[in-house]
């Protein structure tokens, strides 16, 4: 519990110390701040899994506009309305592990996850990208443990 906490107050002296800096006049959404929240077990079909649960720490400093529905853009499989951005983990290396394409606000970035099957050794470090699919601009994250 005590490193969650240290972990917590690094990312807010790093979030402040980023905000001492000059801003330009229309602000540009910053890389997100990643960390994880829980491990939790779950079953699916008869199948357990660990579900990593993560928050993005500056998901307010995200226009709510880069979640919206974008039906003009490409759909998510059969999902004609997934938003604008979508999020994806990696791991360390760069192997896609899991993604969200209809979060609706940057609130939900508070409750992103990915999992594995029981027993599977996760990768040591993951990062997020959030992917603007209007402005084809990307935003990643920092290198983030999966261990508590």
């Amino acid at each position: 519990m005590k490193l969650i906490k240290l972990r917590v107050v690094f990312a807010i002296f790093f979030v402040a110390m980023v905000g001492l800096g000059a801003m330009p006049a229309q602000a540009v959404p910053p890389n997100p701040i990643l960390y994880l929240t829980v491990i939790e077990p779950y079953t699916v079909n008869g199948q357990n899994f660990l579900r990593y649960r993560y928050d993005v720490f500056n998901k307010d400093q995200y226009p709510a506009d880069m979640f919206a529905p974008a039906p003009n853009l490409p759909p998510c499989g059969s999902n004609t309305n997934s938003s604008r951005s979508w999020v994806d983990f990696f791991d360390q290396r760069g192997r896609r592990l899991y993604g969200f394409c209809a979060l609706g606000n940057p609130s939900n970035l508070g409750q992103i996850w990915f999992a594995l099957p029981e027993g599977q050794v996760p990768p040591s470090y993951i990062y997020i990208e959030i992917n603007d699919r209007q402005t084809n601009t990307k935003y990643r994250s920092n290198l983030a443990d999966t261990v508590m």
